[in-house]
Parts: structure tokens; C-alpha cells; sequence
């Protein structure tokens, strides 16, 4: 069934999301945060709308947006790891304020893997998240608001994104002595995001918490290692000798309830 679908965040995930979804037969309504990008949006062909979530309330044009809405997909990050002392529980507070006002039945809300702490260990949808950072704790609040609101909805933790001009190997090449060598990593590409996502939204698996990351969890100093060989980039270095505290995150919901089936590789 053909639905219209928000897009709270038409970035680089969003809006690949958008152009998969309308090719699907779905109306899609996408959300920035300036009117120049409604424009560039409008441009292509999209309904795109601008306003901003801010600690004092949303403002600008989010009752737009929301009405008539048969699904919300969020897809605002926190934006918490530059230390700017924000508050992205009140933000999303007000923001599921204005959702619920505008009596939106469904929704999937886009969270992270770090809401699991980094000495968690071997984790599933089953485990209970111990953040270890302000950006997780905020996070897994934010999370359990909208797991517990009014409307149905799913939970997507996402790992470590990559795909298109976004590998993480860039960020760390030529470094040294970096820490957790021996961690595992915990990632997914781009397309296998979108694909998750579509199978959630065709099979209505609402209620739900997802813990989206590729199966393949090598070492850090191996795969970075692979990677800038690859890229021609310089390597990083990683200490040796240091105890690693571990997180790999698994799903039991992907592969049991969705069926999913990883199709690119990291």
C-alpha cells in the first residue's frame, strides 16, 4: 500500500531513503533546516519542508510536515559529540510533543549502536544498553520516549555508517597510537541501511527494536589496515600490549523477523 511517508532529516542517509521510496510508489515528505535546501529539494522534486528543533521548542514549518503523515521516519542526530552541552532530550521532547499533536500512528526512530557501552561485550536487541558517554545516555532517553509514546514505532541502531564519499578510514589515516586495536568494529554500508529500512516499512514491523550492523566484525587495526592499503592512504597504528574492552553488536530481529540479508560489504 502506498503511503505518505516523513523524512525528519533528508541528509545522506534521507535522501536516498526519499528517491527509493518514491520509485516505490510512496509520497515522501522531507525535512531541513534552511530554506535555501527546501529549495534545492523542491528543485528535485521532493516536499520539502525547513524548521528547526531547538531547546526552546520546534519552529518553522513542522505542523506542515506532520499533517496527514501515515509514517515518520527520524533521522535527527544528536550532534552531541562536539561537547556543545546541548540537550537533545528536551529537543526531541518538543519534537514528539508536535508529533503527537499531529496524531501521526506510526513511526521509526533512528538511534545508534552507542547506546551500548564499549565493555558490553558480545550485545543483541535483547541486552540491555549501559551507555558509557553523554551522547549514549541521551540517546537511549530519547529513545525509550518514543518507544513509549502514543503511536507505534520501531527503534533502528544503526553502527558505524559508511557508503558514498563516507569510509571511516579516511578519519584515520596516517594516525598513531591509537587506542582498541583489538576491538571489533560495528558497521553497515548505506544501502544496507536503506534496505533494512524498506523491509521494516513493506512488512509494517512496528514495535520493534533493531540492531542494524554487519555480520563481519574484524579487528580495527586489521580492517583499517585492509582499508588504507586499499585507498592508498597512509595506514593508522594502533598501541600494542593495552587491555581492549570489547562491543559487538548483533541483531536477533534482523535476521529472524525481517529476514534481511546483508548485500554490501564493508
Amino acid at each position: 500500500m502506498n503511503e505518505i511517508i516523513g523524512i525528519a532529516g533528508m541528509g545522506w542517509l534521507g535522501l536516498p531513503l526519499a528517491q527509493k521510496l518514491q520509485l516505490l510508489g510512496h509520497r515522501v515528505k522531507g525535512s531541513v533546516t534552511s530554506k535555501e535546501k527546501v529549495i534545492t529539494l523542491q528543485k528535485n522534486g521532493f516536499d520539502a519542508y525547513a524548521f528547526m528543533i531547538t531547546e526552546k521548542g520546534v519552529q518553522g514549518d513542522v505542523e506542515a510536515f506532520l499533517k496527514d503523515l501515515d509514517l515518520l521516519i527520524i533521522m535527527i542526530p544528536p550532534g552531541l559529540r562536539r561537547n556543545t552541552g546541548s540537550d537533545y532530550v528536551l529537543k526531541m521532547t518538543h519534537f514528539l510533543e508536535a508529533i503527537e499533536a499531529a496524531e501521526v500512528k506510526k513511526c521509526i526512530f533512528i538511534s545508534s549502536t552507542s547506546v551500548y557501552g564499549d565493555d558490553q561485550g558480545l550485545v543483541n536487541e535483547a541486552t540491555a544498553p549501559i551507555p558509557d558517554n553523554e551522547a549514549g545516555r541521551q540517546l537511549l532517553q530519547v529513545e525509550q520516549l518514543f518507544f513509549n509514546a502514543s503511536f507505534h514505532a520501531s527503534l533502528v541502531r544503526f553502527g558505524g555508517l559508511l557508503g558514498g564519499s563516507r569510509q571511516p578510514v579516511r578519519f584515520l589515516a596516517g594516525r598513531e597510537n591509537l587506542n582498541g586495536g583489538n576491538a571489533p568494529v560495528n558497521l553497515i554500508h548505506r544501502e544496507d541501511c536503506i534496505g533494512i529500512l524498506l523491509e521494516i516499512i513493506e512488512h509494517n514491523m512496528l514495535g520493534h527494536i533493531f540492531n542494524a550492523v554487519h555480520p563481519y566484525h574484524p579487528h580495527k587495526k586489521e580492517y583499517y589496515l585492509q582499508k588504507a592499503n586499499q585507498m592508498e592512504l597512509p595506514p593508522p597504528s594502533y598501541r600494542e600490549g593495552e587491555t581492549d574492552t570489547f562491543k559487538t553488536v548483533t541483531s536477533i530481529n534482523v535476521p529472524n523477523l525481517l529476514r534481511y540479508q546483508f548485500k554490501q560489504e564493508i
